[in-house]
């Protein structure tokens, strides 16, 4: 791959990784590379690397003969990926209360204010962001490379389960309470009970996308015995060009 296509791929990466992210893309849905080449007006070569490096991300599933679609999780894989996400961010939390717990104050305090404005425009989409800028806040301030290493797959596709569930005002209202306990128990060198905290917190995560995942509501499949036909739903185009990045 030449480096123009390369830079090309990277862009691709970029904004399809957003829009799963954030919501746009729906859990379960086909990834055509016709459509995502027209869409951002580009080749289907930089579309096909971009889609082969989102599934290294588990972002994206490719199966043979049918396709790429948004990944999606079993109620079995939900449990699965929050007891994994239970272990680093207790162990992340330690680590960096220990290590720099002043800079972890210092950048919690400045993410939970501005969680507390998007949640008070109900912003849904700037506070799942946050949200998930807060863990990644832990998780980069433990210092310690191969935790940030094995979080960064699960670390992507809780954040795009915590944008599904950013639609629940009670559960955004609930999340900020904790979040903001969490730094009260930071600026007090309260380790054991953040990390409680943490533990208690990712678990209720976990029920709830379970009872949305039950009631039919976090992933819209369309991965059936035509999946590789099936249309996709298109996102507002968006021409990809050099420096357009999120």
């Amino acid at each position: 791959m030449d480096q123009e296509a390369k830079s090309l791929a990277d862009l691709v990466v970029q904004e399809l990784r957003t829009r799963i992210l954030d919501g746009r893309l729906r859990l379960g849905e086909s990834l055509s590379e016709n459509t995502v080449a027209a869409d951002l007006g580009i080749s289907k070569t930089p579309v096909r690397e971009a889609l082969l490096r989102l599934k290294m991300d588990r972002l994206v599933d490719v199966l043979p003969q049918r396709g790429s679609y948004v990944f999606q999780l079993s109620a079995e894989e939900v449990g699965m990926v929050s007891e994994l996400r239970e272990v680093l961010e207790i162990a992340a939390a330690a680590a960096a209360m220990q290590r720099n717990r002043q800079e972890l104050a210092n950048r919690l305090g400045i993410i939970v204010k501005e969680m507390r404005k998007a949640h008070a425009v109900s912003d849904k989409v700037a506070y799942a962001t946050l949200d998930g800028r807060l863990h990644q806040a832990i998780i980069d301030l433990c210092s310690n490379t191969y935790i940030v290493d094995a979080y960064g797959p699960v670390g992507f596709r809780v954040q795009a389960l915590r944008a599904r569930l950013s639609d629940e005002e009670t559960l955004n209202r609930r999340s900020l309470l904790d979040h903001c306990e969490m730094l009260r128990l930071v600026e007090a060198g309260q380790t054991a009970a953040l990390q409680q905290l943490i533990r208690t917190h990712i678990r209720q995560t976990a029920q709830s996308s379970l009872e949305m995942l039950a009631n039919n509501l976090l992933i819209e499949s369309e991965r059936g015995p035509d999946a590789g036909a099936a249309p996709d739903a298109k996102p507002p185009a968006r021409k990809v060009a050099a420096g357009s990045g999120r």
